[in-house]
C-alpha cells in the first residue's frame, strides 16, 4: 500500500497514512490553501483523501482523533523541521538524465563512506556535489552516505532521524539530494544511502500517535522495538518496505545500508528482512537494474546474505566489523572491548581466508560462542575498512587512525584493505590523512533530552579516558572541530597519502576480486612471531604475492615462488616518504626477502608459468 502524500493527476492530491487504531484522521491543508477535509479508513487501517488543487509545496498536517494534529509521518518534506508542517513534493518534476545507468556490480565498487554536514564547509549536498570529480579522479565510485532523513536542528550523525521518507532540510532537501544522485551517475558512481530500521530518534518522533509502531515486548538501546512481528506489524512492515523502494524510485539511488540490523527484533516464520529482500528484488526486475541491500550487524550471521533458495535472508552485502577490529588491534595495541578477542595475526589471516574472524568459536568479550561461517559466500558480498563513523566516532575523542599510528602503519592499513578480495570502503578524509576528529554530535531543542544525551555519553566512557571527559555533543563547536580540512590533501605527506590511496586502487580495479575463498585462488599464510601475512593470489593467468608486516622489527622470508616476478609496490620506498626499501625488484626462488616494519610489498608473476 502507497502511504504518504503525492501528485497523481494534474493538480490532485492522493494522501494516505497507516492510523489503524484511530477513530478518525483529517486532512488539514495550511497553504497556498486551508482547508480540513475528512479522509476515509479502508482495509488494513489506512485512511485516505484526493484533494484537487495540490502542488508541490502544498503545506498540511494530519489531525488525529479531532484532537492533535501531526506532520504525516511518511511526509517527504519537513523544510520547517522535525515539529513542523509537512511538504508536498513532486517527485515527477525533476529532470532525471540518467537513464542509461545500470550500476556498477559490488566487486568492482569502492566506496567511501561520507556525512553530509562535516564533509565540507558548507555541510549540504551541492558542497559535496563540488567535490565528486576529485573524488572520482582517486578511484572512487561508489559514494556511502550516513542517514539523511530528516532530523532535528541542523546537526546529527543522521541516525536520530524521525521522519524516514524527507531528506533533511539543512543538507538541500530533496533536490540537493536528487542533483547529487544524478551527478554521480554521469560519473559513473553509485550511491547507498544508510537507513535506519531498527529505531527511531526520540525528538519529533510521533509515530506512535498514529498507530503501534513500537511494541514493549522487546527492549533495545533506544526503548521499546520496532513492532516488526506483533499485531498491526503488516502495516509497520509496509512503512518501511514503502520507505525502500521510495530512495529507490524517486531518488535512484543504487543500494541501502541497513543499520544494525542486529536491533531489528523479530521471531516471525517470514522475517522482514527476507520480505524487504523480496520487494527490492522485485522492484529490480521491474527496473531492469539492480538495487542492493547491504546489512550492518554484529552477530556475524552469514544467513542474512545467504541466498533465500537455502533459507536465507537473501541481501547482497554485510559489513564485516570482524576485519576491522583484526587490523585495528594489530596497528594499535588496543585491547580494550570488543578488541579483546583480537590482537593475533592469526585473526587478520582468519579474516582474508574466510571473512569473519569468529564463525562459531568462543569470544572472551562476550563470554560464548560467536557467529557462522561465511566461506561459502562471495568476497563481493562483505564490505572491509580500516576506519568508519561508528570506529572513528564512538571513540571518546573520535581520533581517527592518523592520531594513533604512524605513517608507515597508515599507508599498511590501507593496502590490507584496499588489496583485499572484499569490496573496500574509504572513511571520508582517511585518504589523505584527515587529522580533524570525528565526534558525536546532536541539535536537540528539549533541554531534559540535551541533558539526558551528555549523561549518557559520560556514562559510556566512565571506564576510559577519565582524565578527558567526551565533548559536549550539543556544542556548535563540537560539530565544527569534525569538519574535514579539505584543502590539506595535496600539502606534503597528506598529498604523498593521497598518491598512495590512489595508486592501491588503481591496481585493485586491474583484477577482479576472488570469485570465492577457494585456496585455488586465493591462498594465505601468517607468522605469529614475526606478525606477518603473506597472500597468493591468482586469477586466470594472473599471479600476485602480498606481503604484509605488522611487527616493529624487520621480517625475513625465503620468496615462496619459482618463474619471474616483479615488484609492483613497495610502501618502504622514498617515493611513498618510506624509510627506503631493500627488497628486490625481481626476486628469484628461495631469495630472502626482508619486510620493514609496518611495510607492505606487491609481486606479480610476470612470464606466465604456471603455480608449482
Amino acid at each position: 500500500m502507497h502511504i504518504g502524500a503525492r501528485i497523481v493527476e494534474e493538480d490532485t492530491g492522493d494522501f494516505t497514512v497507516w492510523a489503524p487504531t484511530l477513530d478518525s484522521v483529517e486532512l488539514v491543508l495550511l497553504s497556498p490553501r486551508a482547508g480540513v477535509f475528512p479522509m476515509e479508513k479502508g482495509e488494513g487501517g489506512y485512511w485516505r483523501c484526493r484533494v484537487p488543487g495540490i502542488g508541490a509545496g502544498t503545506r498540511y498536517r494530519y489531525r488525529l482523533d479531532r484532537d492533535v494534529q501531526r506532520p504525516d509521518p511518511a511526509s517527504h518534506c519537513q523544510s520547517e523541521g522535525v515539529h513542523g508542517p509537512s511538504r508536498v513534493v513532486d517527485h515527477g518534476a525533476f529532470a532525471w538524465d540518467d537513464g542509461q545507468w545500470r550500476g556498477i556490480p559490488p566487486e568492482r565498487m569502492v566506496f567511501y563512506e561520507i556525512h553530509v554536514g562535516t564533509f565540507s564547509k558548507a555541510g549540504t549536498f551541492a558542497g559535496l556535489l563540488e567535490r565528486l570529480d576529485e573524488l572520482a579522479d582517486l578511484g572512487v565510485n561508489g559514494l556511502s552516505l550516513m542517514p539523511v532523513a530528516q532530523f532535528p536542528g541542523e546537526r546529527n550523525w543522521g541516525y536520530d532521524g524521525v521522519y524516514p521518507f524527507a531528506v533533511q532540510g539543512s543538507y538541500g532537501g530533496p533536490e540537493g539530494l536528487k542533483e547529487l544522485v544524478n551527478a554521480c551517475h554521469q560519473r559513473n558512481m553509485a550511491v547507498f544511502l544508510d537507513v535506519v530500521y531498527n529505531h527511531l530518534g526520540p525528538e519529533g518522533n510521533y509515530l506512535g500517535q498514529f498507530g503501534p509502531y513500537f511494541t514493549s515486548r522487546y527492549r533495545t538501546p533506544w526503548g521499546d522495538a520496532v513492532n516488526y512481528d506483533g499485531p498491526y506489524s503488516d502495516g509497520v512492515r509496509n512503512y518501511f518496505i514503502q520507505n525502500a523502494l521510495h530512495w529507490f524510485g524517486n531518488y535512484h539511488v543504487d543500494g541501502l545500508r541497513l543499520d544494525a540490523v542486529h536491533a531489528i527484533c523479530d521471531l516471525s516464520a517470514r522475517p522482514f528482512l527476507r520480505q524487504l529482500a523480496e520487494a527490492v528484488e522485485e522492484f529490480s526486475r521491474q527496473q531492469g537494474r539492480k538495487f542492493s541491500l547491504v546489512a550492518e550487524s554484529d552477530l556475524n550471521d552469514a544467513s542474512l546474505i545467504r541466498p533465500r533458495a537455502l533459507g536465507g535472508r537473501g541481501l547482497d552485502g554485510i559489513w564485516c566489523d570482524d576485519f576491522h577490529h583484526a587490523l585495528h588491534s594489530l596497528l594499535t595495541g588496543e585491547r580494550d572491548g570488543y578488541y579483546e578477542d583480537f590482537g593475533k595475526t592469526e585473526h587478520l589471516a582468519g579474516a582474508y581466508r574466510e571473512g569473519f574472524v569468529y564463525s562459531g568459536q568462543y569470544s572472551r568479550h562476550r563470554k560464548r560462542s560467536h557467529g557462522s561461517s561465511c566461506r561459502q559466500c562471495s568476497p563481493s558480498q562483505l564490505v572491509v575498512f580500516a576506519q568508519n563513523h561508528d570506529q572513528v566516532g564512538n571513540r571518546v575523542q573520535g581520533e581517527r587512525m592518523s592520531a594513533l599510528v604512524s605513517r608507515e602503519a597508515l599507508k599498511l592499513a590501507a593496502g590490507a584493505y584496499l588489496l583485499s578480495p572484499f569490496v573496500p570502503l574509504i572513511f571520508m578524509g582517511e585518504e589523505y590523512g584527515e587529522e580533524a576528529p570525528f565526534l558525536y554530535f546532536v541539535d536537540h531543542s528539549d533541554p531534559d533530552l540535551i541533558e539526558a544525551v551528555r549523561r549518557g555519553r559520560r556514562e559510556e566512557f566512565r571506564d576510559f579516558h577519565r582524565e578527558q571527559p567526551p565533548p559536549d555533543p550539543q556544542s556548535p563547536s563540537t560539530f565544527l572541530r569534525s569538519q574535514l580540512c579539505w584543502e590539506k590533501r595535496r600539502e606534503g605527506p597528506h598529498g604523498v597519502l593521497l598518491q598512495w590511496y590512489r595508486r592501491l586502487i588503481a591496481l585493485r580495479k586491474q583484477i577482479p576480486p576472488p570469485a570465492s575463498f577457494s585456496p585455488e585462488h586465493w591462498r594465505v599464510e601468517w607468522e605469529e612471531r614475526g606478525r606477518s601475512i603473506w597472500i597468493h593470489r591468482r586469477e586466470g593467468d594472473r599471479e600476485r604475492l602480498l606481503a604484509m608486516n605488522f611487527g616493529t622489527e624487520p621480517f625475513a622470508l625465503p620468496f615462496p615462488f619459482r618463474g619471474r616476478w616483479t615488484k609492483v609496490l613497495d610502501s618502504s620506498e622514498e617515493c611513498w616518504m618510506g624509510p627506503g626499501s631493500d627488497l628486490p625488484s625481481s626476486p628469484r626462488s628461495g631469495q630472502t626477502v626482508c619486510l620493514r616494519p609496518f611495510a607492505l610489498a606487491l609481486y606479480e608473476k610476470t612470464d606466465g608459468r604456471d603455480f608449482p
